[in-house]
């Protein structure tokens, strides 16, 4: 779907966003104990998920924001919201992330919001603005006014590269009245079984939304002086996991026969590649423990006006600001 100049200039300017905007600080320095860092925050998808992402303001944040997230097992175990020593060093932290997101496609110049660097181009907005993009989503799938939510650059990086649980997108990006979110996962390395491919449940598309991940109401209508036991965001289920139309691995599923089993697949892709599926195919990857890594960035698009964003979604942009739109060719 791209050429490898553009694979290259992807991986060239996250390396330099993380270099340049993670101020991440390492078990080893002084001022470290017991510190506490948004910068090093964790992402994760298991049962922990919630407590993670849910209680973690920085997350809710990066909406419209380029915020960086770390791998559990690269974090230190002995000084808080640090990041192990080993991955010290200019080039180093890059190998402890685990995403960056969820605003990286909304500027044409990189720098900070506030001041942007003009003088640099923003190669993931220049892709999510490109015409191939306008082709595949218009003129191709039929979309009639896509917006952008939201990017994420994922890093699964070898042998601390996490998994991806089972999930639907449209958990985190729910529309209304009807599910219009469309993943475009675009490949940066030669994506294999042994370094976390995508997994699909061929069918599975069919199935209604499981559960979805949304501002907590008792949060936000807390008074200021409550709020502090209350998490932000909460999964709210929608279907009985004992159900018929349920499926028991909700947030898990990470055994390779049982995924086998139930019906998954893996889909092994070379970089440049673009995977594109709806928002309620069943998907997942595994962890990777090679010695290879695995670089995709992804763009999730739905349908807007009249389409509705839903209000209790996790992600709001500050301000109702709009979301990105997607460019005809036509």
């Amino acid at each position: 779907f791209v050429d490898m100049e553009t694979v290259s200039l992807m991986k060239d300017q996250m390396n330099q966003l993380v270099d340049s905007f993670w101020s991440v600080k390492f078990e080893d320095d002084q001022d470290n104990f017991g510190a506490i860092r948004d910068e090093a925050a964790v992402f994760r998808t298991d049962e922990k998920q919630q407590n993670a992402q849910g209680s973690n303001a920085y997350f809710l944040e990066s909406a419209n924001k380029i915020h960086f997230f770390a791998e559990n097992d690269a974090m230190s175990d002995i000084a808080k919201g640090c990041l192990k020593k080993k991955y010290k060093g200019k080039g180093n932290k890059a190998a402890a992330l685990n995403k960056c997101g969820h605003g990286l496609h909304l500027h044409p110049f990189l720098g900070s919001t506030a001041t942007p660097n003009k003088n640099i181009t923003n190669i993931f907005h220049t892709y999510a603005t490109s015409s191939k993009i306008g082709e595949l989503v218009i003129d191709t799938l039929g979309y009639v006014n896509p917006v952008i939510p939201q990017s994420m650059y994922i890093f699964k990086q070898p042998f601390v590269g996490s998994e991806v649980t089972s999930h639907q997108d449209s958990t985190f990006l729910f529309t209304e009245p009807k599910q219009t979110c469309l993943g475009l996962w675009l490949a940066l390395d030669h994506s294999t079984i042994e370094n976390g491919c995508l997994w699909v449940r061929p069918g599975s598309q069919t199935e209604p939304l499981r559960r979805r991940f949304i501002r907590n109401p008792e949060y936000f209508a807390a008074k200021k002086e409550q709020k502090c036991d209350k998490p932000l965001m909460i999964f709210q289920d929608l279907v009985e996991k004992d159900g018929n139309v349920a499926v028991p691995w909700e947030g898990g599923l990470t055994n390779v026969s049982s995924m086998f089993d139930v019906g998954f697949v893996p889909v092994e892709c070379n970089e440049g590649d673009l995977l594109v599926f709806g928002g309620l195919l069943d998907h997942l990857s595994l962890a990777n423990y090679s010695s290879k890594q695995r670089h995709t960035f992804q763009l999730h698009l739905i349908e807007g006006a009249p389409t509705k964003w839903a209000a209790s979604n996790w992600l709001q942009y500050p301000n109702n600001n709009p979301f990105l739109g997607v460019k005809s060719v036509n």
